[in-house]
């Protein structure tokens, strides 16, 4: 169990390296391709979108081949997309960027599997540390994705060439780390409930309600932040190491707590850590809005990293009271679904937002979102107060 899991936390890593390098030069390369400014965001919306469009398409290749299987298909995905990336940066075409990234989503609706299948290959007892663990791998791309992005951004003659290029190295590492993880075999379905419950009767339950409310909205609000950091440093005139450093230190956030958020979850309660999530959110807003400085951007990307980590791990941790074995494949696909959507709502709204309104105006909006998932909370939490009010 303790070898998968280290194996799945490197691979969540490299996936997060990815992710990582395409945040942050893929709004610049955009902005430098993009027939009108508004439009430089484009490439990383497209990369959310053909995430959310693989999601039905990933549930089938996991429910046919299997975990390891479909895994390694994204790689492959992975593997060709950067370099059609690469190619469309070398003649200049900013439509075959966008659509190389919107391929490339296949491979992120499969990533974004893995801390699922973190939790299959640990004992029920250890679910929530597992699932925290395989996320706190995403340290390594905290580490070498920003730092890649800057010193490979010059490495070719286009900027930022050689970063596509450099990805294309880090999914053939990614196949190799795979190929070594052992997967639970899925589950013995009979003839007569193979597939479990209908969604539409697992997506009406309150806890998968308020699951799949907090990772959406709780990525939705860190993507609409992350993916305008470079931009709007661009414009305050910082340079792209700043931007980098930035980054760092955000994805550290996002995935450092993930050594202990499984061990808060289990004493406090997981509603609890979500909303101290929330409340790390509105305090990212707060120092944002109280100005432009580095340190400024610096502490304000780190508290958004930590605020989703609480959300996101408690979410996952929710959503695994909603669903049974046999129903994984679609219920993970519909949240998954619901994350990718937002996402790429706010993918396109944080470049339009950034480049029309400006910084401040982008992060007054985001107290929306914040504020949906604080009340969706308190809304589960007295439910299930009165709930065991009646059992008493």
């Amino acid at each position: 169990m303790k070898k998968n899991l280290w194996l799945l936390a490197i691979a969540q890593g490299l996936f997060l390296t990815n992710n990582v390098v395409f945040i942050a030069i893929n709004g610049l390369v955009g902005f430098s391709l993009a027939p009108v400014a508004w439009m430089a965001t484009l490439p990383v919306m497209g990369y959310v979108v053909g995430g959310a469009l693989s999601t039905g398409l990933v549930a089938r290749t996991q429910r046919r081949w299997g975990r390891q299987v479909s895994f390694q298909l994204g790689l492959l995905v992975a593997l060709v997309t950067t370099l059609l990336c690469a190619f469309a940066l070398s003649i200049g075409s900013f439509w075959l960027l966008v659509a190389g990234t919107v391929i490339a989503g296949y491979y992120s609706a499969n990533g974004q599997l893995y801390r699922f299948a973190a939790a299959e290959l640990a004992p029920a007892s250890f679910r929530e540390k597992a699932v925290s663990l395989v996320l706190a791998g995403g340290l390594i791309g905290a580490v070498i994705g920003p730092n890649l992005a800057n010193y490979t951004r010059e490495a070719m003659g286009a900027p930022f060439m050689g970063s596509y290029l450099a990805l294309a190295v880090v999914a053939l590492v990614s196949m190799a780390v795979m190929a070594g993880i052992r997967f639970p075999a899925e589950p013995v379905r009979t003839a007569g409930a193979a597939g479990g419950r209908p969604l539409a009767e697992i997506v009406r339950q309150p806890v998968f309600i308020v699951s799949t409310l907090g990772a959406a909205m709780g990525y939705g609000v860190m993507n609409l932040l992350m993916a305008a950091t470079p931009l709007a440093m661009d414009v305050c005139g910082m340079p792209f190491s700043d931007a980098a450093l930035v980054l760092e230190w955000h994805v550290i956030g996002m995935f450092a707590p993930g050594f202990f958020t499984g061990h808060l979850i289990k004493r406090f309660g997981v509603l609890q850590i979500m909303g101290v999530g929330v409340v790390l959110n509105l305090a990212c807003i707060a120092v944002a809005l109280s100005g432009q400085d580095l340190h400024q951007f610096l502490i304000g990307l780190f508290l958004l990293g930590v605020g989703w980590n609480f959300l996101f791990t408690g979410s996952t941790t929710l959503a695994m009271q909603a669903y049974l074995p046999e129903e994984k494949d679609k219920a993970q696909a519909a949240i998954n679904f619901a994350v990718f959507a937002v996402m790429a709502l706010t993918s396109f709204a944080s470049g339009a937002l950034v480049t029309t309104q400006g910084w401040t105006l982008l992060n007054v909006g985001s107290l929306l979102p914040v504020g949906v998932t604080g009340a969706a909370l308190v809304w589960l939490a007295l439910r299930q107060r009165a709930a065991a009010g009646r059992g008493a």
